[in-house]
């Protein structure tokens, strides 16, 4: 019998390396693992070859999965020593991206996000596209750790070749959206995929983050809830170029239609998202597929009226400056937090606060004056 192979899906890093945001934990086996007849079988572990910056940028061009598996992994890595490859990658990349449509998909708990995501890739294979899904799945804020779960709810979309699903960890950042989000879009576009879907874990700031990203942001919610509509934050429902009322199927359609009446009518009092584009409410089946191809062609009218008026590329050229200044103030939060004199002072200075000794602001001004300090040495 051959010796069995350690399986492990490709997106994790060669080990589990302090840097990166994605480990692997060992499952429990059970006293029967790897015995056959009076022999214990030897797991074989199988070292990857460790890539060099030509061989991602080659390998993603080409649309190589593993090695965009890997790619995203480098770019999601902490470590110092990941950063500068990281880096001259998304740059050597940056040419060949930005050709793609990105869709930042939202809803409320239980709107069947994951469900309307796979019929809706599903659908846009069967048109040709090549689609890739960015699903971010909320981290824990103690162990920062994710179910990563996305890749097994997308079952048939994620065994298309057109395909392909990235599941990442928030890593507890504000707003549930991976701190390299941006840096695997470029990875995707430059692979060829010309639809990224980008699905929010739908709390908080999350929304906002991702209406900073993507070129369309699609609001998907259901009927049946109370209080949805004013249980539904007004501030959500203006950054959202379409929202779409799922699960209208069955006895359900009369309530989904009442609901996009009602929805409508909130609309018409609204700002809108986009300039010059008003925001309406629609209805579909993510299980019977009717609604589906209605909502990508308003999404096809969405392109082409802003690429009309021009707020397509000026709102592509703000996000960019949006980029440079969260990697600006990720830079100036690493380098305080790094800086000796505010490590050796931080303990005791949040000790004070804790008891009461001091005011926050107090703490702060004290943490900035031995940064500043220490700068000037």
């Amino acid at each position: 019998m051959n010796d069995p192979i350690k399986k492990r899906p490709e997106w994790t890093p060669e080990d589990n390396q302090e840097g990166f945001t994605t480990s692997l934990m060992d499952g429990i086996h059970s006293s029967h693992d790897g015995f056959h007849g009076n022999h214990q079988e030897k797991k074989v572990f199988h070292r990857r070859k460790k890539l060099e910056l030509n061989d991602y940028f080659k390998g993603v061009l080409e649309c190589n999965r593993t090695i965009m598996a890997r790619a995203i992994t480098l770019v999601e890595s902490h470590s110092p020593k990941h950063r500068e490859t990281a880096d001259e990658l998304v740059k050597k990349l940056l040419p060949h991206a930005g050709n793609s449509v990105r869709i930042g998909i939202t809803g409320v708990p239980g709107a069947g996000k994951s469900t309307f995501i796979e019929t809706l890739g599903n659908h846009l294979c069967d048109l040709g596209h090549k689609v890739a899904v960015l699903a971010v799945d909320p981290s824990s804020s103690l162990t920062k750790g994710s179910i990563l779960g996305d890749k097994t709810r997308m079952e048939k979309l994620s065994t298309r070749p057109e395909a392909f699903i990235r599941p990442s960890p928030s890593g507890g950042v504000l707003g549930g959206v991976a701190r390299k989000s941006r840096e695997t879009m470029i990875i995707c576009e430059a692979a060829g995929f010309d639809v990224i879907l980008v699905e929010t874990v739908g709390v908080g700031q999350s929304e906002i983050t991702v209406r900073s990203m993507v070129d369309f942001f699609l609001l998907l919610t259901i009927t049946g809830a109370g209080d949805e509509l004013q249980g539904m934050k007004k501030g959500i429902m203006e950054l959202a170029d379409a929202i779409l009322i799922n699960k209208a199927d069955g006895e359900n359609v009369k309530k989904a239609q009442t609901t996009q009446s009602e929805f409508n009518r909130i609309l018409h009092y609204l700002q809108p998202a986009t300039v010059g584009w008003h925001t309406k409410a629609y209805t579909c089946s993510s299980l019977s597929g009717i609604g589906i191809h209605e909502i990508w062609e308003v999404i096809q009218l969405f392109l082409e009226h802003t690429k009309g008026n021009g707020f397509f590329i000026e709102r592509r050229h703000a996000q960019a400056i949006e980029w440079m200044d969260a990697m600006i103030e990720e830079y100036l939060k690493r380098i305080f937090h790094e800086n000796k004199a505010v490590e050796t002072a931080y303990h005791g200075v949040r000790e004070s606060v804790k008891k009461g000794d001091i005011t926050p602001a107090t703490g702060a001004q004290l943490l900035i004056n031995a940064f500043e300090s220490n700068a000037q040495d």
